[in-house]
Parts: C-alpha cells; structure tokens; sequence
C-alpha cells in the first residue's frame, strides 16, 4: 500500500440526483507533516464523479489521505 495525502479543490454538483465531480490536488509543503508528502509527491491530481449522493456529501473541503492498494483480479 502507498499513502499519499491530497486536499479538496473543487467540489461541484450536477443535476438533480445528488451526485457531481471532486477534484484533489496533492497537499502543499505548509505543515511539517504535509512538507514530507510534498517531497515525495509533490504533484498530483485525483478527479472523480460520483453517481452516490451519499458518498459525494461525505466529500467536503479539506485534506484527505488518499491509500492506493492493488486490487487483485480473482477470477
């Protein structure tokens, strides 16, 4: 598994389902803890939308941990 650490940059919702699209950008070097993201990954973007209205409300602004495991085909 690898942590990366992004923030919410745009949150914007579409039509009348309750869904819309999230945008994240890799987190600045501001903090100590973000200076050692930022080292690694010091640039990156995540853009997802999202048909769930549920999970699109549990996406407000601020900083997320982002974990990448591989996902195995078991077929």
């Amino acid at each position: 598994m690898v942590r990366a650490k992004f923030n919410v940059a745009e949150i914007t919702k579409y039509g009348n389902g309750g869904g819309g699209k999230v945008v994240l950008n890799a987190v600045l070097g501001h903090s100590e803890e973000n200076k050692k993201f930022w080292q690694y990954t010091p640039s990156g973007k995540i853009e997802i939308w999202i048909d769930n209205p549920e999970a699109f409300k549990a996406f407000e602004f601020g900083e997320y941990y982002v974990d990448f495991t591989k996902a195995y085909n078991n077929e």
